[in-house]
């Protein structure tokens, strides 16, 4: 399974990767919806998933570290893929958060062009897409997060040395 960070035996990270997510698209809508009709409504929208995003990425990124740096064998593959997935949500991180910086301060107006907006909103959310493309291969290639039956673990050695920090401790195990 390889997730240190679980709930009765479930990986945290992939449960709170929907906040940011969400966030990140709903700041572009708001954008591309204020560029085309300029209703202060719309900015301030973008604005408050924009802090959603953030704040959803900021705390979705501390299971997903601690799988990445206590889970994923280091002679893994999917210890780069996993640092590749890491790298690209930091750049998207920060590239919302400079979008937040500049247009918070205009919650009630004055109103503010959208170039800049659409242009990181956009530059993020793709490299979120991106990341997600390689959040899903960790699952699908690697198993992160996958619990496997005892046949699958018989066909993966390294999972029998790791062994997933538990929230709820199981009887059974």
């Amino acid at each position: 399974m390889y997730s240190r960070a679980t709930i009765a035996g479930h990986p945290v990270h992939p449960m709170l990767i929907a906040y940011p997510v969400a966030g990140y698209t709903g700041t572009l809508v708001g954008f591309a919806v204020y560029a085309a009709n300029g209703q202060q409504f719309w900015l301030n929208f973008a604005i408050a998933m924009n802090i959603a995003g953030v704040g959803g990425a900021l705390l979705a990124a501390l299971p997903g570290f601690a799988d990445w740096l206590l889970g994923i064998p280091k002679d893994s593959g999917a210890k780069g893929v996993g640092l590749a997935h890491a790298g690209l949500n930091v750049v998207a991180l920060a590239l919302f958060a400079i979008t937040l910086g500049f247009y918070v301060g205009h919650w009630d107006g004055p109103p503010r062009g959208t170039a800049l907006g659409l242009a990181l909103a956009s530059a993020g959310l793709v490299c979120t897409v991106s990341a997600g493309f390689l959040g899903w291969m960790l699952v699908q290639n690697y198993h992160i997060g996958v619990r496997l039956t005892h046949y699958q673990e018989s066909d993966e050695p390294a999972v029998q040395n790791i062994r997933p920090l538990r929230i709820h401790h199981d009887k059974a195990a």
